[in-house]
């Protein structure tokens, strides 16, 4: 593939390690440095395969990982004697704490930003009603691009290993995807993703769709969103894309 992608609304690498703590039920306080530098890579290795524009940034915080890890497996020096025992964690510790704080608080105005708007009176038609309604019985979060690699990685581990004697070329483009994902979101209101995954038939299908996604999202067409953390991913329709769009000022 010969497509790169460049993504400008996704998160960092001190969020893909508030990711891979929460994801494990991990004390922020005593990362184990091994396990998650494993995971960290492995997720590193996906964003190189997909070619995104953002892995240089996660090289520097792998980097850091990689040499927290060493010192953390060199013995004590004998010879040096000092006052408390130096952990070479706590750096990262003391930054994921205030990282993890400064979203807490970005989150805490956001919330309170969407509280204000709803202040403000409207008319609501009985039509707009019924939808508010049926919207309230199903809450979603949005989804991170972590999340996304995660339903990636997991639909790649599905597909056997390839065992074909009849070689049939096939070839696929991010614009056909596209075109083919908004095709399906036009009959019904949301797709699961891992649904869109298990319709492909090769591990190259597979990742030019989970581009077209990205390549969705990048452009406010859609969203991919969640009931809970973790849970299974639905993307739909970019309602706030398609109302600018129908009614340009």
């Amino acid at each position: 593939m010969s497509y790169k992608l460049k993504l400008d609304i996704f998160e960092g690498p001190l969020d893909l390690l508030l990711y891979l703590i929460k994801k494990d039920d991990i004390d922020i306080k005593d990362i184990p440095i091994a396990a998650i530098t494993e995971q960290y890579m492995e997720y590193i290795e996906m964003m190189k395969l997909l070619d995104l524009d953002i892995v240089g940034d996660f090289l520097v915080m792998a980097a850091t990982l990689m040499q927290i890890k060493s010192k953390m497996l060199l013995p004590p020096d004998p010879s040096e004697q000092q006052e408390e025992e130096f952990d070479p964690r706590d750096e990262l510790v003391r930054r994921l704490q205030e990282y993890q704080q400064f979203k807490q608080i970005a989150e805490e105005l956001k919330v309170r930003e969407s509280a204000r708007q709803d202040l403000f009176a409207r008319q609501i038609d009985a039509a707009t009603t019924k939808e508010l309604i049926a919207d309230a019985k199903e809450v979603y979060f949005e989804s991170t691009l972590f999340d996304l690699i995660s339903a990636l990685t997991t639909a790649l581990k599905k597909v056997p290993g390839d065992a074909v004697h009849k070689i049939v070329r096939e070839e696929f483009t991010v614009d056909q995807k596209i075109h083919e994902i908004l095709h399906l979101l036009m009959d019904q209101a949301t797709l699961r993703l891992n649904e869109l995954f298990a319709r492909c038939r090769s591990k190259v299908e597979i990742i030019v769709t989970f581009m077209s996604i990205l390549e969705l999202i990048r452009l406010r067409e859609i969203v991919a969103m969640q009931k809970r953390m973790f849970e299974e991913i639905v993307v739909m329709r970019n309602k706030e894309n398609i109302l600018s769009n129908t009614n340009p000022e």
